[in-house]
């Protein structure tokens, strides 16, 4: 009778450990279903399809800690992670509205390929690089938007190399290559940032779009003013304080960097961004006689002041040397900062998270992804899917 009462125990025990052990997997089937879910919809912007949420669900099941990177790369394959996800994350970059409501054009979209095709992603400020459309669709033309806003209207697939193609900015707009800066010298921009102006405009909403600082945040009264152009009255109002207490924080630093635009213009009449090598635009000299001795623009040769002072925090590279001439070595000293990578991760954070980085788990995990993203050759797709599976939920 003993011996029986012992197997009932053992075959109790055994009974208890297997109803324990499914009704654990019934509570983590629909937790992580609801993570494969919230992970495609926050990639992809749309519902997955029972085939796809599945396979995302079965790689999460599988390895807790790879498994959500590994579904994320799944929903990045729905078309509308280039189409709409990607589209509403670099559009507001391409205008002074900071608007996503606008249409694609070849700033846009070649960010979107440089994405898709796992481009480093420091090329966007400096590289000789353009997409345009495959067969069947209207010829990039350096005078309008035709054809980006056909492959809107279309709604073509960016994820397919056939439709979006990767070609070179010398080969289509005429700049040569060294005058190339990526996303700088797109039309879009040049028509958002270089019209009229002083050319501060296109060196603002760089700092703003791909250092995630406007100029208040870099204000610095302590550099050196020698490189502030003459249109910048030292007395305002007649006061003078104002210049040295505002005005100079920000000139002394943005002046000398934005001289690398010195020979670019966007034409009105002509619809052309444009490159006068070794002529300074004239709009570089107006209002000369706002302060005579103030610094005269004869070349596009550009200095990074930033380098001391306050802003020595946003991490300039020691490998580069601080100064050179034109926009493509300018915009290879911002994006070799440790602030562009930031930058690149904490908007996608705020995109797929749909908030800022809040708190100090928050600010741990993104200081992972900014390294997953510079040592693995800084590839935005990596940011996406690390950054889904943080906020899988």
């Amino acid at each position: 009778m003993k011996r029986f009462h012992n197997v009932q125990s053992v075959i109790a025990a055994a009974l208890a450990v297997t109803l324990s052990v499914c009704a654990a997997t019934a509570l983590a089937g629909p937790v992580q279903r609801a993570q494969a879910k919230r992970i495609h919809d926050r990639i992809a912007g749309v519902p997955p399809d029972a085939v796809v949420l599945n396979q995302m669900e079965a790689l999460i099941v599988a390895n807790p800690t790879t498994g959500p990177v590994a579904a994320a790369r799944i929903a990045m394959q729905a078309p509308s992670f280039y189409t709409t996800v990607l589209k509403n994350w670099v559009t507001p970059w391409t205008n002074r509205d900071q608007t996503a409501f606008a249409p694609l054009n070849d700033y846009t979209a070649t960010v979107i390929g440089m994405v898709r095709d796992d481009i480093d992603f420091r090329q966007v400020l400096s590289g000789d690089i353009l997409y345009t459309g495959g067969p069947g669709l209207p010829a990039y033309s350096p005078a309008n938007n035709n054809l980006y806003q056909q492959m809107e209207d279309d709604d073509v697939d960016l994820g397919k190399d056939t439709v979006l193609v990767k070609g070179t900015q010398s080969a289509y707009t005429g700049l040569p290559s060294a005058a190339t800066a990526g996303v700088i010298t797109t039309r879009a921009a040049a028509q958002a940032f270089f019209i009229a102006g002083t050319n501060r405009a296109m060196f603002r909403f760089t700092m703003i779009n791909h250092m995630c600082k406007d100029m208040e945040q870099v204000h610095d009264v302590h550099l050196p003013n020698d490189r502030i152009r003459q249109d910048v009255s030292r007395s305002p109002g007649g006061d003078s304080r104002l210049f040295l207490n505002n005005c100079i924080g920000c000139h002394n630093g943005m002046d000398p960097l934005a001289q690398a635009f010195a020979y670019y213009n966007f034409n009105e009449t002509t619809g052309r961004i444009e490159y006068t090598d070794g002529q300074v635009q004239p709009k570089y000299l107006i209002n000369m006689d706002n302060f005579k001795p103030g610094y005269i623009t004869r070349n596009d040769g550009w200095n990074n002041y930033w380098r001391q002072g306050a802003n020595t925090v946003l991490g300039f590279s020691s490998q580069l040397p601080g100064s050179g001439s034109g926009a493509k070595s300018m915009g290879q000293e911002l994006a070799n900062s440790d602030q562009f990578a930031r930058c690149q991760v904490e908007k996608v954070f705020r995109t797929v998270c749909l908030r800022p980085p809040v708190n100090d788990a928050d600010r741990t995990e993104v200081n992972r992804i900014i390294g997953v993203f510079r040592n693995c050759g800084y590839k935005v797709k990596d940011v996406f899917a690390e950054t889904a599976a943080v906020c899988k939920g």
